[in-house]
């Protein structure tokens, strides 16, 4: 019976195993040494916070494995012999595969910071960073002040959780508005605006230099590129993910960023697959990054690749970009591209309308030559996925958007609607331009 290892028990390598198993017979054993069993990744920070328990992050029941006939195993893979098929693991044993899907997902990026071996520096990507949280910062007595080194969706999640314990927050942001690398200039200032609302000692435009020891192994305080001393007892590194993959080091695989795929998934290896955040595409698609570090497309990959694996061969396509996240009480959402300042296209033009409340806004992009509509951003008000993929695949102009935009309204009854105020602004606007 043909045997299939995956490495990594996260979103993408489970989709392939269950996929894999409705579509065969084949043997398949799933390998990790983060967890027993697959969780829920983007729930992490609720069980800091107490909204849930570990086990109600957990999507399956644990005789699930067994009535699938999904082996697993709790170990590190330390090689890859790609010659005799072979898995090395860290501290004895070994594993031969005839297929192998490695699906080991990502790392807390650094930048050879000093300090960073101090005790209370951290990221948050595994279930041993949120055991390393639970312990540095348990309350504001243990830790009364933490500093988080970059924005982006993990620190903002991590900054919600240390502010649930009434922990002191600051947070380090090179850039003059949080997220500002991703998100257009508005937007990432009304972000800014929120998240300091919240207690956060937001401080743009600054980096870090070096994080400073206690003389007994554990941080003291940051020193800034400014030369500020910051005081501290935890310093959490949210400078984004990269691809897990040091243990291919002395492999045949080959890798730039991640492991580098085609379209089927493959590597440049016979019987060897990446998937999920591990895995860099050869040639990019559309406007997407070769690597892409989101839950989504790992269920994507692990779904096409089961295809490929039980003898169909199955192209990965996305499709059109879509993400959404949370910046504590405003939930953002994003479909087709709406670029940043600095990533900004030429022919790109961008509406922005804000609420009063600056709760809510939306950035929709569009071609200023033929008008067709090629993204929105929307923070505080629900819009449907389906809607906006249908009319980004129709090529649908921005007039059309704007006018149709209740189709795409997802917010519950009686929450209050803004599509005419976005309507009356747009138009006002583009009477403004003409004359």
């Amino acid at each position: 019976m043909e045997h299939i290892v995956i490495i990594g028990n996260g979103i993408a390598g489970i989709t392939a195993a269950r996929h894999i198993r409705k579509l065969s017979n084949k043997k398949i054993t799933i390998i990790s040494a983060e967890t027993d069993h697959f969780f829920s990744r983007t729930a992490l920070m609720y069980v800091y916070m107490g909204h849930m328990r570990w086990r109600d992050i957990e999507p399956y029941e644990s005789w699930f494995w067994e009535k699938n006939r999904l082996e697993l195993k709790n170990a590190y893979v330390e090689t890859v012999d790609t010659n005799n098929q072979t898995l090395y693991f860290k501290g004895g044993g070994s594993i031969i595969y005839d297929k192998l899907i490695i699906a080991s997902g990502s790392v807390t990026n650094t930048f050879g910071w000093d300090g960073l071996e101090l005790n209370g520096v951290q990221g948050l990507v595994s279930k041993q960073d949120l055991e390393k949280l639970e312990t540095n910062a348990p309350n504001n007595k243990e830790c009364p002040r933490a500093v988080i080194i970059g924005g982006g969706l993990i620190g903002v999640e991590m900054a919600e959780m240390l502010r649930t314990r009434d922990i002191e927050v600051t947070m380090l942001v090179r850039e003059d508005g949080f997220w500002a690398n991703v998100l257009p200039k508005q937007d990432a200032e009304m972000i800014s605006r929120h998240i300091i609302s919240h207690g956060v000692d937001l401080r743009h435009n600054t980096e870090l230099d070096k994080i400073l020891d206690d003389g007994k192994g554990n941080v003291r305080a940051v020193l800034t590129k400014n030369g500020e001393e910051i005081p501290c007892s935890v310093v959490g590194i949210t400078t984004g993910v990269k691809p897990q993959i040091s243990f291919l080091k002395n492999s045949k695989i080959e890798t730039d960023r991640g492991i580098l795929v085609n379209r089927l998934l493959e590597t440049n290896i016979q019987n060897v697959y990446a998937i999920g955040d591990c895995a860099q595409q050869r040639e990019p698609i559309g406007n997407r990054p070769p690597v892409e570090a989101v839950w989504y497309t790992g269920r994507m990959m692990g779904e096409a690749l089961a295809q490929t694996i039980s003898g169909k061969p199955f192209e990965y396509n996305p499709g059109n970009w879509f993400n959404s996240a949370k910046f504590f009480d405003i939930e953002y959402q994003t479909y087709g591209w709406v670029f940043s300042e600095e990533r900004k296209k030429e022919y790109e033009v961008q509406f922005h309308w804000k609420c009063a409340s600056d709760l809510r806004c939306i950035t929709i992009s569009y071609h200023k030559n033929s008008n067709e509509f090629l993204g929105i951003n929307t923070f505080g008000i629900r819009m449907r996925q389906e809607v906006f993929d249908t009319w980004l695949n129709e090529k649908r102009s921005v007039d059309y958007v704007i006018e149709n935009l209740k189709q795409a309204n997802f917010d519950p009854e009686f929450y209050k609607k803004y599509e005419n105020e976005i309507l009356r602004e747009f138009l006002s606007l583009n009477k403004t331009a003409v004359s």
